[in-house]
């Protein structure tokens, strides 16, 4: 029996499968280029403030650190360099669906009754890989056709519509293989975020510095990098869609020949074996929740410490990008708060690291969830622990390892700047509080991911699709001229703009309240239904 037959009825039954949430991020991510295209000429109307934004964004450390290079002086460039952050999304929710639609399968038993029926090994991730990469590229066509609507011209929406779809089908083939690697859906979930994050550290460190600095070849180490390489609205670089393609195929081949070595329900990584006997930190729910999120825990806190190390050190060059721009003047106020320029993109940094934070905030919460489709928390909940006990476990690392993580890069981000302005001691604390003043918001998501986790088990994943939306709204809402209902609905409109705005504990407390209330309905549904529930 060939390893590929029944290939497309599992391209179907994932079709089915996802037949709401992929078109939705499909249509409405791929849509909001257009938009922004409409808000970006309004805001720069005439071609000399075209050109001036060219001049300053297109070579300060800090646009490049925040959106990417820009290419072309049109409204088409401006549009591809402030969708710089389009890959990443694509790319997480690209991991999000190959790993749910392979070792998920895997971890909770499906894929082996699958397997029982006329169904080839490579089946399964061959559908997976072919359904997210199409995708993709349905997502790449759908915002060059928004685009070209748009009055652009139809060659630079093309390429960076295609430019942006190119990192998802990347990190989708990266996710298909990690699934081989490991035993757990969290494991490769977390070995491709992780590797994304890294990308994406690369892009940063490759970019900041302009295309003529030594570090510049750091982005092409980086699938991130190379879709801002494609030059869209400028000396397009076609053969850049090539490279991806080869390293896109390599990957998954690479996945298909691991796959066939393992065993059902292994991983080529062996589980590492323990001592004979198990050690006493281990003996209740927290020392086994411990286990399961140390690593996870290491990795988004040395991430966001990176991140904060750049973006801390590229604050301080937004001054010379200001001089002689009162729009770029005026928008950088409006995205972070009401005083100084240089604290205000402070903030605008402050406040992205705090959405990634959220991420960590709702990876960690779905973890219970994890442990309950693969079978591990039924025998846990055998024994003398209790469903408060077990939940709180994991609910100490979806609250308080966030705080870890973003006081990590609030100290990186606080010493790099401080080292810029030659006043460490009185730019670290300050900096510091406009990182911990993201918590609340975070722990919302958590909320959000529990809530689900404890009332609609089987909508758990939809805390993606909330995180998705709220990073959209923070990135390109103000941009797209939403009303100020909408932008509301995001917690993170209503973070105080800190270093240098206003701090108010009120919207602090109502968002720790709000998030409070939902763990609890969480907690609640938990302890009243059943355990586990497929």
């Amino acid at each position: 029996m060939s390893a590929l037959v029944g290939t497309r009825r599992m391209v179907r039954l994932i079709l089915r499968r996802d037949r709401f949430v992929m078109p939705l991020w499909i249509v409405l991510i791929g849509l909001l280029p257009a938009s922004l295209a409409s808000g970006t000429r309004d805001l720069y109307p005439t071609l000399a403030q075209q050109e001036q934004y060219a001049q300053t964004a297109g070579t300060n450390p800090t646009f490049l650190a925040l959106y990417g290079p820009l290419h072309a002086s049109g409204i088409g460039g401006l549009v591809a360099q402030r969708v710089g952050f389009f890959p990443v999304v694509l790319a997480v929710i690209s991991i999000l669906t190959v790993v749910r639609h392979t070792r998920t399968e895997e971890d909770a038993g499906r894929r082996e009754l699958l397997g029982s029926t006329v169904l080839g090994r490579q089946a399964g991730l061959a559908a997976a890989l072919l359904v997210t990469v199409c995708a993709n590229l349905v997502f790449g066509l759908v915002m060059a056709a928004g685009l070209v609507g748009a009055g652009l011209p139809a060659t630079g929406s093309y390429a960076v519509g295609f430019g942006c779809a190119l990192g998802g089908c990347v990190f989708a083939a990266l996710a298909g293989l990690a699934a081989q690697l490991t035993e757990g859906a969290g494991a490769a979930r977390a070995i491709a975020l992780g590797a994304l994050g890294a990308a994406f550290v690369l892009r940063v460190a490759g970019d900041v510095g302009g295309p003529d600095s030594g570090a510049a070849w750091l982005s092409w180490l980086s699938p991130i990098g190379w879709s801002h390489a494609v030059r869209a609205y400028g000396d397009e670089r076609w053969w850049i869609f090539g490279l991806a393609a080869a390293v896109t195929v390599v990957l998954a081949v690479a996945a298909a020949a691991l796959s066939a070595r393992r065993d059902l329900g292994a991983g080529i990584l062996p589980a590492r074996l323990g001592p004979a006997q198990a050690s006493p930190r281990l003996s209740g729910a927290f020392g086994l929740a411990w286990r399961l999120h140390r690593g996870l825990l290491l990795g988004w806190t040395i991430t966001l410490a990176l991140l904060g190390v750049v973006y801390g050190g590229v604050a301080d060059g937004v001054r010379d990008m200001m001089d002689g721009s009162p729009q770029l003047k005026e928008m950088f106020q409006r995205m972070g708060g009401q005083s100084a320029i240089v604290d205000a993109t402070l903030a605008a940094m402050l406040g992205t690291i705090g959405l990634i934070a959220a991420a960590y905030a709702v990876q960690a919460a779905l973890r219970m969830r994890a442990e309950e489709t693969s079978g591990r928390a039924e025998p846990v909940l055998a024994t003398a622990v209790g469903r408060v006990t077990w939940v709180g476990s994991h609910l100490v690392f979806a609250l308080l390892g966030p705080t870890v993580a973003l006081a990590a890069a609030g100290v990186t981000a606080g010493l790099a700047h401080g080292a810029n302005a030659d006043d460490v001691g009185g730019q670290l604390p300050r900096v510091l509080a406009g990182a911990m003043v993201q918590l609340p918001a975070v722990w919302v998501l958590a909320g959000v991911a529990m809530a689900l986790v404890g009332l609609a088990p089987r909508l758990a994943a939809a805390s993606w699709a909330v995180f998705a939306a709220f990073l959209l709204v923070g990135q390109v809402g103000v941009l797209l001229g939403l009303s100020q209902k909408v932008l509301d609905l995001s917690p993170f409109t209503h973070i105080p703009r800190l270093p240098g705005g206003h701090a108010s504990a009120t919207p602090l407390l109502w968002l720790t309240l709000i998030a409070a209330v939902l763990v609890v309905a969480g907690l609640v549904g938990i302890r009243r239904r059943d355990v586990p529930v497929g």
